[in-house]
């Protein structure tokens, strides 16, 4: 059996109204931690947004870092596959790739920081059980910007969609090759699909804005998960159960604050999906709205709340 845990946009170095998020973050990777332990997890997939920004700050970078070190002490053999988002910059996030790889931690900050000679091989990763059996092939695709995509026939429809629709087949078709019988398929990406539902005010648009949405069956039907990032309300894509948005891991607007926000855990038999559930992230620090009414009104709403808020009050179901 090899055991996956899905998450994606972290968005490390978040601010929210001018208010640092550090301590909410570090809680949070500290809960993954304890959780790959205890579950005692195969294989982390990071789906992109590692990072709110470009250039993150220090204090976001060490938290990371510290987080790659610890999770590898705790949880020995542990398998990390990370890929960039569009708010990542990609060559930032793929240069320590060569380090990173001493420790278990495959990183693919996006389809530039590749060398074209070596073709889809090198967005391969393979994942291993408990016992050391190769027990999937992962087609580890990042973020794509529209530089990157391959060219398609002018009649093709539109060039962005049919681009990440071949560089998926490329790559997926690769690892297919390589997937035994007894094998699962996976992918990642980092993106904007069909029928989804936003959060408003925290997602940024990506390709040529949010109408160039991909239609789920660029993702063929032997794949047994996509682990996707980009949307921070976890969900599945249309009526494949097993092309899912893990979500982010905190709130990252106000239209988020009673969205219960988790990571996905998943059971693999061979090449099948046997089981998958939603793990639910503990709330550090509440959010909470003070209705709209004249300022005497807000006055006397500040005053009632209470002065201290039990963490164990927070905890998610």
């Amino acid at each position: 059996m090899l055991r996956v845990l899905h998450t994606a946009d972290w968005h490390l170095g978040h601010s929210l109204h001018g208010h640092d998020r550090s301590h909410e973050h570090q809680r949070f990777l500290s809960w993954l931690i304890d959780t790959i332990a205890s579950k005692a997890i195969d294989a982390l997939i990071i789906a992109g947004d590692v990072f709110d920004t470009a250039n993150p700050p220090t204090a976001a970078l060490a938290m990371y870092y510290e987080f790659l070190a610890e999770v590898g002490r705790r949880r020995p053999g542990l398998e990390v596959v990370i890929i960039g988002g569009n708010h990542d910059s990609a060559a930032r996030l793929h240069a320590p790739e060569p380090l990173l790889a001493a420790i278990g931690v495959t990183v693919i900050g996006g389809l530039s920081c590749l060398r074209s000679q070596d073709g889809p091989e090198q967005l391969i990763v393979e994942l291993h059980d408990a016992s050391g059996a190769a027990a999937a092939q992962v087609a580890a695709l990042p973020f794509m910007r529209p530089a990157e995509l391959p060219q398609v026939a002018e009649d093709a429809g539109d060039p962005l969609v049919e681009g990440v629709r071949v560089a998926y087949a490329q790559v997926v078709a690769e690892a297919r090759r390589r997937c035994g019988s007894d094998q699962a398929l996976l992918a990642t990406g980092h993106c904007y699909m069909v029928g989804t539902q936003i959060s408003a005010m925290s997602e940024r648009r990506v390709l040529g804005g949010n109408q160039h949405a991909l239609p789920v069956d660029i993702f063929e039907n032997d794949i047994a998960y996509v682990a996707l990032g980009h949307m921070h309300k976890a969900q599945r894509v249309g009526w494949r159960e097993c092309v899912r948005y893990s979500g982010s891991p905190l709130p990252l607007s106000m239209g988020e604050a009673d969205y219960h926000h988790q990571v996905v855990y998943l059971e693999f038999e061979g090449a099948e999906l046997c089981d998958w559930q939603p793990i639910y992230v503990p709330r550090t620090t509440e959010m909470i709205r003070i209705a709209s009414a004249p300022l005497s009104e807000v006055c006397k709403q500040l005053v009632a709340l209470p002065e201290l808020i039990d963490e164990d009050d927070l905890e998610r179901p």
